[in-house]
């Protein structure tokens, strides 16, 4: 695919956006894992666009949703949905959800997971817990203090790092000025300066900059620390569940992944060299003072005797003296200063750096030499730098190749707690999977998702997909108010988006028959004016003559216009959809023997819901499942009659007049 081909994207803007994620194919797989906020950041690309291209790429053309009110049932459907999300990621993901031209491999997919949840709730209960650490990964957007100098130009590095080129006079030597050098093909160092990477031609380029492929590892530590628990979690598995075997297979190559990030999140040898560093002063001053107080306490028990004569030749020699003191006190002080020694060296154990045999200037007063310490402390520094150096390329060197593999399996996980996610919502309200079919819509015990209290099923159809006697292609829909006319012309209409977007449906058994467009026609709010009257009926008689496949629900079209002149106007757009063989159409209507009249036909079909009358609170009784070929009796004469019950004096008295009039 080319961006540029996509709907909107010109070479302009195609560019932007290769710029801005580096290449192509990133941005294309940006856009595919539905990654909103990211493609947003684009100059010039609103949420609103980025979804619309992301959906687009997704294979949405967005002519399927094809009114206002569609689009806000389909957006219902998915916030409802996303409320059994585990992975923050992968509400971004479900905003991909539109009806496609082909679902079938999304109905697999969530098919696999609706049977995964059922027969391994368990298992799919710890990968939820690691779900939910999962969120999209963070790309590098620092710039790194390490130089890469090339001899071939690498545009894509220059905004992490400085890229130099050398020119024909300069060596490598010239380039010792900087602490961190990439050095790429001829013209090497043979012996590697500290802090300087030599690579040859067309390297990997996790390897020119190690630092942004570690940063890039340390950045995602929650998510690939998850991606990591999960590998483990599904090595232990011993199950032929085919969702199980989605969710290893994205998993593939990255078993090393786990080891890995225990070894670059705990640091190794550098962490114990700057503990070192950080403390020798501090430590070497502690030392000098515990030998200079063991020499002290040992001379307090010590004597030395001397004879009249030996007293006679200190007083003429005094050096001689010096010598007859020395060799009586210095086994104290050589034993301190080589105790203190030995525990420097096993201060210093582990940091890569010896410790010198000899630490102090003099004897007594016992006095650290401070060129020594300060040369300890020069090595440590030079370890450090080589540590970090190695450490920092050896584990991109390891973790580089893996990275590739962790973006893939990672969008893969989102996209398998997307079909997990379906599978719990599925569950939560016993939706099945609907059969799809050439024409026409039926429900059998179908339920309204939205009404916030348990609904009464639905058992009901048009078109082919209905069962025989009820396959005509339109349907007159009328009956008593509240008694559940528009909710079931939603519950069509969600049935239908949701079978098409390849997802599970709110009914025991469905079958849907395949349209290109689903026209829901909500009740108009009052009488229009002449101009958005006109506007309304050519948008109308767009929508009935057009000969794709369609489905069209319509809510008390009548409203548009005065009743009369309405009813007239339904009756030509009904006879033109009927005219469309690939056209189904329910019409809820208050209007239905006038409709048939000014058609001057009597085949249109006319189903009710009937309200049988009053329970013992005054209260509707209704059966929700429209009786077929029946004209329900309207509800106003119910509700009068329960106004006569609950009213006094002269109000309750004209109620029954009014009551008689019916």
């Amino acid at each position: 695919m080319v961006l540029s081909a996509l709907p909107g994207v010109g070479e302009r803007l195609a560019k932007k956006m290769t710029d801005h994620f580096g290449s192509e194919e990133a941005v294309l797989s940006s856009l595919k894992s539905g990654d909103i906020g990211q493609i947003a950041e684009i100059d010039g690309v609103s949420p609103k666009r980025a979804l619309a291209l992301a959906r687009s790429v997704a294979g949405d053309d967005g002519q399927f949703l094809a009114t206002k009110e569609s689009v806000k049932l389909h957006q219902q459907l998915i916030d409802q949905i996303s409320g059994f999300i585990a992975s923050p990621g992968t509400k971004d993901r479900l905003q991909l959800l539109t009806p496609i031209t082909d679902p079938t491999g999304r109905r697999e997919a969530i098919q696999q997971a609706m049977t995964f949840l059922a027969n391994q709730n368990g298992l799919a209960e710890k990968l939820g817990t690691e779900l939910r650490k999962i969120i999209s990964l963070k790309a590098n957007t620092d710039r790194y203090d390490r130089v890469v100098v090339t001899h071939e130009p690498i545009d894509e590095l220059k905004k992490y790092c400085r890229v130099l080129s050398p020119a024909p006079s300069e060596t490598w030597k010239d380039y010792t000025v900087f602490d961190k050098v990439t050095w790429l093909g001829k013209g090497a160092p043979s012996d590697t300066p500290e802090g300087w990477i030599v690579l040859g031609v067309n390297p990997s380029r996790e390897l020119i900059l190690p630092e942004m492929t570690l940063d890039w590892f340390n950045k995602n530590r929650q998510t690939l620390t998850a991606l990591s628990e999960i590998i483990t979690i599904t090595k232990t598995q011993q199950s032929n569940d085919e969702f199980l075997a989605l969710i290893s297979k994205c998993l593939d190559g990255l078993e090393p992944l786990p080891e890995l990030l225990f070894t670059l999140f705990e640091e190794g040898d550098t962490e114990r060299a700057e503990t070192v560093k950080d403390q020798l002063w501090t430590y070497c001053k502690d030392l000098e003072i515990e030998v200079n107080n063991a020499v002290e306490k040992a001379m307090n028990d010590a004597k030395l005797a001397l004879s009249g004569a030996e007293l006679l030749d200190a007083l003429a020699d005094g050096s001689g003296f010096q010598r007859r003191l020395k060799e009586a006190t210095g086994h104290v002080i050589d034993n301190a200063m080589q105790q203190a020694v030995n525990q420097l060296a096993e201060f210093m154990e582990g940091s890569g750096v010896k410790c010198p045999p000899v630490i102090f200037t003099s004897d007594w007063p016992a006095k650290i030499d401070r060129q020594v310490i300060e040369k300890i402390d020069e090595n440590l520094a030079k370890r450090i730098t080589a540590q970090r150096s190695n450490h920092v390329y050896n584990m991109a060197k390891r973790l580089g190749p893996l990275k590739a593999k962790c973006e893939f399996a990672v969008r893969s996980l989102i996209t398998n707690d997307q079909w997990l996610t379906i599978a719990r919502w599925a569950n939560n309200y016993s939706c099945t999977m609907p059969e799809i079919v050439e024409h026409g819509i039926w429900v059998k015990n179908g339920r309204h998702l939205l009404l916030g209290i348990e609904p009464d099923p639905v058992t009901y159809g048009i078109g082919k997909a209905a069962q025989a006697g009820d396959r005509q292609s339109l349907a007159l829909l009328t009956g008593a108010n509240s008694g559940g006319k528009t909710t079931l012309l939603e519950l069509l209409a969600h049935t239908c988006i949701l079978a098409h977007m390849g997802l599970p449906v709110p009914a025991e058994n469905a079958r849907i028959g395949k349209v290109d467009a689903i026209h829901i026609l909500a009740k108009a709010g009052g009488t229009q004016s002449a101009g958005a009257l006109e506007q309304t009926l050519v948008e109308l008689a767009n929508v009935v003559s057009d000969p794709t496949p369609k489905l069209i629900l319509a809510d008390e079209l009548e409203a548009i216009t005065e009743p009369g002149a309405g009813a007239r106007i339904i009756a030509g757009m009904l006879l033109a959809a009927r005219a469309q063989k690939h056209t189904s159409m329910m019409l809820v209507t208050h209007l239905a023997p006038a409709i048939i009249e000014a058609s001057g036909v009597d085949d249109f079909r006319v189903d009710g819901i009937e309200a049988r009358g009053l329970d013992a609170d005054l209260e509707l009784i209704v059966d929700r499942t429209p009786i077929r070929n029946h004209l329900a009796r309207s509800t106003p004469e119910l509700i009068v009659k329960r106004l006569v019950e609950r009213s006094t004096g002269h109000a309750k008295s004209l109620f029954d007049d009014i009551l008689q009039m019916f």
